[in-house]
């Protein structure tokens, strides 16, 4: 049962003050930058916080309590966007989940296997659902402008941080693309314009796909403004 389910009624037992739980997450989120979700472990996060490992369960349930709240520490890392019209709020907070999730690349793997209920993850819904829904969009068309939005921004970093990972210098990515349009044009004259292989310009290139997206979102409402 995620942590959030849990604590709501204020399940808190009297802690030993040598550790903190403030303390076990830092650790874990500076874990998780290391390591990823693969390398994380109770074990290896007792040993950053030079603890036993069963002194950590006097703070937290289990490792997947932890999670949610390393988890929701770094969602917190996302500054709420409260003025502006809802395109400039969704801009804003989508712009900003990019960044957060470059410098935790971990973030986009727990976003989609677990629910997103800490009190960070939540004020930022309300803001993201209430800007939509000021803009005019309910019901089924709501739901799916937000999924559309997020699927957009998760699957373009956990790209982007896929190919960084493995290219990781802008030399070695411009190699690989002037080999890929010679390629192209080699082998499939004419379709190297169209794909644009060359421009690695991933900021501007995230930001017209959300300018994309959100041009969908505008034809749907019911006052185009």
């Amino acid at each position: 049962m995620s942590i959030w389910f849990r604590e709501a009624g204020g399940d808190r037992r009297e802690r030993r003050p040598r550790l903190s739980r403030e303390r076990i997450v830092e650790a874990a989120v500076d874990l998780l930058d290391a390591e990823g979700v693969a390398g994380f472990s109770m074990r290896a996060l007792a040993a950053r916080l030079q603890a036993g490992t069963m002194s950590l369960y006097e703070y937290v349930k289990s490792k997947e309590d932890v999670l949610d709240l390393a988890l929701d520490e770094v969602i917190g890392e996302i500054e709420p966007v409260e003025e502006g019209s809802w395109r400039v709020v969704l801009v804003g907070q989508l712009t900003q989940s990019r960044e957060v999730m470059r410098r935790h690349p971990w973030l986009s793997a727990l976003t989609g296997t677990r629910p997103l209920l800490g009190p960070n993850a939540l004020a930022r819904s309300r803001l993201f659902y209430s800007a939509l829904a000021g803009a005019g969009l309910s019901g089924p068309a709501l739901t799916a402008a937000v999924g559309a939005l997020t699927y957009y921004v998760n699957g373009y970093v956990a790209a982007e941080n896929t190919w960084w990972a493995t290219v990781r210098t802008s030399e070695a990515d411009t190699e690989i693309r002037e080999r890929v349009v010679r390629h192209l044009n080699e082998h499939v004259p004419g379709l190297a314009p169209y794909t644009q292989v060359d421009n690695g310009d991933f900021d501007s290139n995230f930001l017209l796909g959300l300018d994309i997206i959100l041009d969908g979102i505008l034809a749907r409402l019911p006052d185009r403004t």
